[in-house]
């Protein structure tokens, strides 16, 4: 088994509440280093990236804020899971909010390929689609734009980090979608990306719909990277998050996606995001993150 290594990602500044930037030390509290060493797995944590605090930064552009300074924390996460791949290691990294994400897709995505030939597989576990673009946002909150800037489009500064697009379409997959901005639904049907909405999930069951998802992004790829945000999940078993939309994955539902995409053999780098230690109840959201984490890692009943 490889060896797993941990990088923290304090960043909320793509966020419009603040407190993800503990989300990070939330998941260390609940153990996360010690339960996959119980799976036996080498665990290495690398300790954060370093990320400013709004405070001492300057918003330059309503329509995409911070912008400047999250593009600088994404260039240094991309060199950080670069670096853990290279050695051999599967990344698991805790956030801060989603926008971390344009560092550690877009490094997954250039390793993939560099070791490869082939593209990267991207599965977005999300309530949001997050391919908003300066242009369409509503907040400027750029933890709603990681995926558009993947994808090749805006904003410029994240699309910039790695190859452009680090993703394609065809191999990006959404899943447990359920709040998207009236302009954001255009852009995602124009993108041609694939779609699970929980309606979806509703009608055909978690377990196909995982399924179709890995098989979608794994394809013709050579890897697949997960980016799970927290509030994919129902807030009754993740409340402690910055955008808590009702309706979401349950428990079992959520593990579910974790342990088939364990059984693929696919995972290359995993992403666990937006858990917010100032919203939550006794940091249940990070203990259900560690758990979601032990299931893509192997963790079986049997």
């Amino acid at each position: 088994m490889k060896p797993v290594h941990i990088i923290g990602v304090p960043l909320d500044l793509g966020a419009g509440r603040r407190g993800v930037d503990m989300g990070p030390s939330a998941f260390r509290i609940a153990g996360l280093s010690s339960r996959l060493g119980e799976l036996g797995r080498v665990v290495v944590d690398q300790g954060d990236v370093p990320a400013p605090i709004q405070e001492t930064q300057h918003k330059a552009d309503e329509r995409k804020k911070y912008i400047h300074e999250i593009a600088r924390v994404c260039r240094t996460l991309y060199k950080a899971v670069t670096d853990s791949l290279e050695a051999g290691a599967l990344p698991v990294v805790l956030g801060g909010d989603h926008s971390l994400a344009a560092g550690s897709v877009a490094a997954t995505a250039n390793w993939v390929t560099g070791i490869s030939s082939y593209p990267m597989g991207l599965i977005w576990v999300d309530a949001h689609g997050d391919m908003n673009t300066p242009e369409t946002t509503t907040s400027g909150n750029v933890h709603g734009m990681p995926l558009a800037a993947l994808l090749g489009q805006e904003p410029a500064e994240l699309a910039a980090i790695g190859s452009t697009p680090s993703v394609l379409p065809e191999h990006t997959v959404l899943v447990g979608i359920r709040n998207l901005d009236e302009r954001e639904k255009e852009r995602i049907r124009a993108a041609g990306v694939h779609v699970f909405t929980m309606k979806d999930i509703d009608r055909h069951g978690i377990a196909v719909v995982a399924e179709r998802a890995i098989a979608l992004a794994s394809k013709g790829t050579g890897g697949i990277h997960v980016s799970f945000d927290m509030d994919a999940c129902d807030p009754t078993f993740a409340p402690g998050v910055g955008t808590p939309v009702r309706g979401g994955l349950d428990y079992h539902e959520a593990h579910m996606v974790m342990e088939l995409v364990a059984d693929s053999q696919q995972l290359v780098a995993l992403d666990l995001v937006e858990v917010n230690p100032t919203l939550d109840l006794r940091n249940a959201t990070a203990e259900f993150g560690v758990e979601l984490a032990l299931s893509a890692l192997g963790k079986r009943i049997l």
